[in-house]
Order: structure tokens, then sequence, then C-alpha cells
């Protein structure tokens, strides 16, 4: 499905819109507000955020997808190859530039210390209390808590009654949570992102099944708590963009995402075969690592000699080939690596719980 690829591409433009032309918190990255030195590129990045939302579905969709016949086994494998390489380069990366930089204009403006960035490697630092080398990583950190709450769908069995009975239940504790004032529980079923991830595999079911009332109105279901939940993330970003945000402009946007992924689920994009948007795809996920503390960097330097919307070019194309270069000499040689070292580990436990081997080696 290309066009999947292209929507992620997408996502990460937008996200990354909204950290460097969205966000006004730090107006020592421009040297000025991008409000006042860019106001169309502004106003259009104010509402870059929502791309996350739009990941969040898109990773629904895929995981139930990729999951589909596969065993625990297969899918913590697929997801560590998928994740940890390009994390783990872009972390020390991340660390290294901010270590040495004269600006530090990111979240957290302190040096990084060993501890910190060792235990960012993990991509669980978050509930252990250390902050983020970038800022962007608290994505990740919601994508695992999907994939482990998925990965007991996937332990019994991915089939379409049980996908249904997940997204039922996820959906009735996310109701359940802001109302329980429990932050173990809220924390595990994130009821603010979970309707995008619930939605995303609706969407599969219907691309693999076909359309029927039920998923319509489950679907329907995520998409009318989504504009609901949509008020207070808003509310968290009009932080960010120092200036006051429109519900209705948001909620559009979170409307078009939704129809966009049922056109693509259903088929509408089929058409769609351009192998570049597969190549600018596998680049979506090291972008969107690298792209906004380096970023900051770079324009901050750079914004100094350019006028901001030539220096906004020269720095997406700049990222875009960090991307590249990580995709190219990390992910792609790593991945079959690391695949077959954990193909062979769940093998060797698999083996290790066969009755049968145990007495054979024991008599051996």
């Amino acid at each position: 499905m290309y066009f999947l690829d292209a929507l992620r591409l997408i996502a990460a433009l937008a996200v990354l819109a909204w950290h460097w032309l969205g966000v006004q918190r730090f107006p020592g990255v421009w040297h000025g507000r991008t409000g006042a030195l860019m106001p169309v590129g502004h106003a259009i990045g104010a509402y870059g955020w929502l791309g996350v939302e739009l990941f969040f579905m898109i990773s629904g969709f895929v995981i139930c997808m990729s999951c589909w016949g596969r065993s625990v086994g297969d899918f913590v494998t697929s997801r560590v190859i998928r994740l940890f390489p390009a994390y783990w380069v872009s972390v020390l990366l991340t660390a290294a530039v901010l270590y040495f930089s004269p600006h530090r204009w990111g979240h957290d403006p302190s040096r990084p210390t060993v501890t910190r960035v060792l235990t960012n490697l993990t991509m669980s630092h978050a509930p252990m209390g250390v902050s983020d080398i970038d800022p962007v990583y608290w994505t990740l950190w919601s994508e695992l808590r999907f994939y482990v709450l998925f990965g007991v769908v996937v332990w019994f069995g991915v089939t379409y009654r049980r996908v249904l009975a997940f997204c039922g239940v996820w959906g009735f504790l996310s109701l359940l949570a802001p109302q329980a004032h429990w932050p173990l529980l809220d924390n595990v079923v994130q009821s603010q992102f979970s309707w995008y991830f619930i939605g995303g595999m609706v969407l599969f079911l219907m691309h693999r099944f076909g359309q029927n009332l039920l998923l319509w109105g489950m679907l329907g279901f995520c998409w009318l708590m989504a504009q609901n939940r949509i008020a207070l993330i808003m509310t968290v970003n009009e932080g960010g963009a120092r200036e006051r945000l429109s519900w209705r402009v948001a909620a559009l946007v979170v409307t078009v995402c939704f129809v966009v992924m049922a056109a693509t689920a259903l088929g509408a994009f089929n058409w769609i075969r351009w192998r570049w948007v597969a190549s600018a795809g596998a680049l979506t996920y090291p972008l969107y690592l690298v792209h906004q503390e380096i970023g900051f960097e770079v324009i901050t330097w750079l914004s100094r000699r350019l006028s901001p919307y030539p220096t906004l070019v020269v720095v997406l194309a700049l990222m875009l080939a960090v991307a590249w270069l990580i995709h190219r000499f990390v992910e792609r040689p790593l991945a079959p690596l690391m695949k077959r070292g954990l193909v062979s580990s769940f093998a060797a436990m698999r083996r290790a719980e066969n009755p049968a081997d145990r007495v054979a080696r024991s008599v051996g």
C-alpha cells in the first residue's frame, strides 16, 4: 500500500512544520518569532502537531496488518528491528550535538549526562523519570505501550473477532480512565490517543474483510471521541504556539485524517504505484527522530546568514540527507543481522520449552 508511505511522510512533515514553524516558545532558534518572520508558514505549522494523531492511526492499521498470522516472537522481532537501530544512532547523534552546542534551544537546555543518554537508549526512559534527549521521543513510549497491549491479541492469535473485542475493551477502558482518576489506568490505555490506534485497527478490518455497519459504527465512535479529546491536546499545544488555536481547524484536520485513512483502507488510492513514495516513506522514521533538536541547531546557525524560507529549504534538505544516511548505513545493514539473531533466540527458547528436547539432552 504505497499511499500509506505517502501518509507517513505527510505526517512527518507536518510534525516537522510544527516544531520548526508553529512553535514560538524558542524565539532564539529563528532570532525572532516565526509568526512575524513567516506568517503563512507559521499559520500552517501551528496545526502540524496533528501529524502525531495521523501517525497513531497509521500505526494501528499497520500493526494489525503486519501481525496477522504471526507469533509473538515474530511481532517482537519486527518491532525491535524496525524501531531500535535508527533510534540508537539518533539518540547518540542528538546527544553529541547538544553536548557540544553553544545554543541548546531544546526542551531540556542542560547538557546530556551519560546516564541520561544510556537510559534513553532503552526507549523506556519516560516511566523512569528521565527526560527525552529529543522531545519527539515521547511518541515512541506511546507506541511501545500500544505494542504491549496488542501483544496480548498476538499471544492468543490475531483474528477478526479478537481484534474487535480488543478494540471494544480498549475503548471502554479509555472512557473510564479520565473519570476514574487512576493515573496507572490512563497511562496504560492512553485515553488521549487510543481512539486513533483503535480507528486504525478498525480500518484494517475494513480493508481485509470488507466494510459493514458495525465497523463503520466503531470508526464513527472513534472519530466522535477524537474530536472531543482534541480540545485538551490543542490547549497544551497553545503553550508552544504562544497563541490561541482554532478547535474548528483542528477538528477539520482530524476529520480529514479519518476520511483519507478510510479511503485508503477501501482501496481508493490503490492506483498509486510510484516507487519513490516507498523510498520517501523509508526516510520518515529517521527524519522524525533527528529533525527537532539537530534541526534547531542548524536553523540557529543558518538563519543568521539566510532569509527564513531559504533557511527552511536548506535545513529540510540537510535533515533528509541525514535521514537517508541513517536508513542506508544503519537500518538496512543492521535489520537483517538483528533479525537473524532474534529469530535464533526465539527458536532456542521454543526448543528449551519442548519436553522431548529436554529429555533428549538429559539422556545425551
